[in-house]
C-alpha cells in the first residue's frame, strides 16, 4: 500500500483532489503577488527621474547594494516602501541567534519549547525595528545628501521615508508568517526567492543584447550560459548531498533477527548545515561600511574613498575577506544548528549507539569530527559559488546572476517548496486510504 501511495504521490489526480493544497497555493500566490504590487509603490517626496538615474550609478554595478537590490526586487532602485525587503529581519535573527549562543537567560528561554521560542521572536522583531530604523534613516540621508538630490519637500523627507521603510518591513514580516502558516514553504525565503526570479529576465535579456551588440562574442553567450547550467546542477547536487551516519538499537536488532522490522535508522549530516546564513550575514558585515560612508556624505577624504573602494566587491581582498567570513559563519552557525554532545547524550538514552563507536563522549567525539570535515567541504562550496559572479564579471564584463548568494536562495527554497508539496500530496493520499479502509471495517 505504501508503495503505490508513493507512486501515486505527484499525479495530477491526487493534485485535483487536495483541495487543501490548492488553497494553499494559491494563497501563496496571491501574497507574492501583493508583494510585487508593494515594490512599486514609491515613496512619497521623490524625483522618479533622479531616482532613475542614480540606481543606475549605483545598483547596476552588481555590488553590494546591487545584491541588495536584487534581493529586494528592484524596490530599491525604484525606491519604494518595501526597499529594505526582509533584509532588517533577517540580520536580525542572525544577530538573536548569535546572543543565544552567549547569553544564559536566551540560552534558557531557547529550552523553553514553543513559549521560549515566541519571546525569542519577538525580540528579534523589536530589534527589527530598530535595525530597520538605522538603515532607513541612513537611506534618508544619503538621498538628501546625494549631488542632485531626489528629495522634492525638503527637511520633512526623513519624518516620512523612516516609518514608512520601517512599516513597509514589518508588513512583510507579517506576510511572511502568514505564508508560513496559511501557504506552502517559508514565507520569508518564497518573498526573497520572488524578488531574485522577478530580476532574472532582464538580467537574461541584457546578456543577449550584449550578444547582438558585439560587446561579447556569441562563444562567450553561451559560454555563460553553460556555466549557468552548470552551476544550478552543482548547487541542486550540493544542497542534497548528506552523510548518513548508522544508528543501531539493540531492540530493534533483537527483532530484526526475529525478522519482524528492517534495520534503517541513520542520523543525516548535511554537507551544507548551515544554509544561505553565512554568505547573507558575511555580505551584511561587508555593507556596513558602504552604510557609514553614507552617513558621513563625504568624497572628498582619501581615506574614505579608499576605505569604501575596497568594500565595494570585485577585488582580491575583498574576495578574501568574503571567503574567510563565509567559513567562519559556515563553522559558526553549524555549531548553532547542531550540538555534538547533545545529539550523543540523546542517543544514550534512547538505547542508541553508533556501529565501532563508544557511547557518550566517543559519539560526541566521532560526530564533530565528520561535521567539521563536511563543513569544510560545504564553506569552501559556498565561498566558490559567491565569488564566481566576480570572476565572472572580470573574464567577460557582465552581472552574472546564476551565481552567489541569489543561486544558493533559489535552489534551496525551490527544493523546500517542492517537499512540502510533496509531503502535503502525500498526506492527502494516506488520508484518502485510511477513510477507505474506516469505511471497510465499518
Amino acid at each position: 500500500m505504501s508503495g503505490t501511495v508513493f507512486e501515486q504521490g505527484l499525479s495530477l489526480e491526487t493534485f485535483q483532489k487536495a483541495s487543501d493544497l490548492q488553497k494553499r497555493l494559491l494563497f501563496t500566490i496571491m501574497a507574492l503577488f501583493i508583494y510585487r504590487i508593494g515594490t512599486y509603490i514609491p515613496l512619497p517626496g521623490l524625483d522618479p527621474a533622479i531616482i532613475q538615474e542614480m540606481a543606475k550609478r549605483h545598483l547596476d554595478g552588481g555590488g553590494i547594494l546591487g545584491m541588495f537590490n536584487m534581493f529586494s526586487g528592484g524596490a530599491l532602485s525604484r525606491m519604494t516602501i518595501f526597499a529594505l525587503n526582509l533584509m532588517p529581519y533577517i540580520s536580525s535573527s542572525i544577530i538573536i541567534q548569535l546572543f543565544t549562543m552567549i547569553s544564559p537567560t536566551l540560552e534558557a528561554l531557547k529550552k523553553e519549547g514553543e513559549t521560549g521560542r515566541k519571546k525569542i521572536h519577538q525580540y528579534t522583531k523589536y530589534l527589527t525595528i530598530l535595525v530597520a530604523g538605522f538603515q532607513a534613516y541612513g537611506i534618508s540621508l544619503f538621498l538628501m545628501n546625494a549631488q542632485g538630490s531626489p528629495v522634492v519637500i525638503g527637511g520633512l523627507f526623513p519624518v516620512i521615508a523612516v516609518p514608512s521603510l520601517v512599516c513597509g518591513t514589518l508588513f512583510l514580516v507579517w506576510l511572511g508568517e502568514q505564508m508560513t502558516s496559511r501557504g506552502v514553504g517559508n514565507g520569508s525565503s518564497l518573498l526573497i526567492f520572488a524578488g531574485i526570479v522577478a530580476n532574472m529576465p532582464a538580467s537574461i535579456a541584457n546578456i543577449f543584447e550584449l550578444g547582438k551588440a558585439g560587446a561579447i562574442s556569441p562563444f562567450s553567450v553561451a559560454f555563460i550560459f553553460a556555466v549557468a547550467v552548470a552551476v544550478i546542477i552543482f548547487v541542486v547536487y550540493m544542497e542534497r548531498a548528506q552523510r548518513r551516519v548508522s544508528i543501531n538499537y539493540p531492540q530493534r536488532q533483537a527483532m530484526m533477527a526475529q525478522g519482524k522490522v528492517m534495520d534503517t535508522n541513520h542520523l543525516p549530516l548535511k554537507i551544507n548545515s548551515a544554509g544561505v546564513i553565512p554568505p547573507i550575514f558575511a555580505y551584511s558585515l561587508l555593507s556596513l561600511p558602504l552604510m557609514l560612508a553614507n552617513f558621513a556624505g563625504r568624497t572628498d577624504n582619501v581615506f574614505l574613498s579608499a576605505f569604501v573602494a575596497f568594500f565595494s566587491r570585485g577585488g582580491a581582498l575583498f574576495s578574501l575577506v568574503l571567503i574567510v567570513m563565509i567559513v567562519f559563519f559556515s563553522f559558526f552557525y553549524t555549531a548553532v544548528v547542531f550540538n555534538p554532545t547533545e545529539t550523543a547524550d540523546n542517543l544514550k538514552k534512547a538505547g542508541g549507539f553508533i556501529p565501532g563507536v563508544r557511547p557518550g563522549q566517543a559519539t560526541a567525539d566521532y560526530l564533530d569530527f565528520i561535521l567539521t570535515r563536511l563543513t569544510t567541504v560545504g564553506a569552501l562550496y559556498m565561498s566558490f559559488v559567491c565569488i564566481l559572479p566576480d570572476i565572472m564579471n572580470a573574464k567577460f564584463g557582465v552581472h552574472f546572476i546564476f551565481g552567489g548568494t541569489g543561486i544558493l536562495i533559489i535552489v534551496g527554497v525551490t527544493i523546500d517548496t517542492i517537499s512540502q508539496i510533496y509531503t502535503h500530496l502525500l498526506s492527502h493520499q494516506y488520508r484518502g486510504v485510511l477513510k477507505k479502509m474506516e469505511k471497510r471495517r465499518r
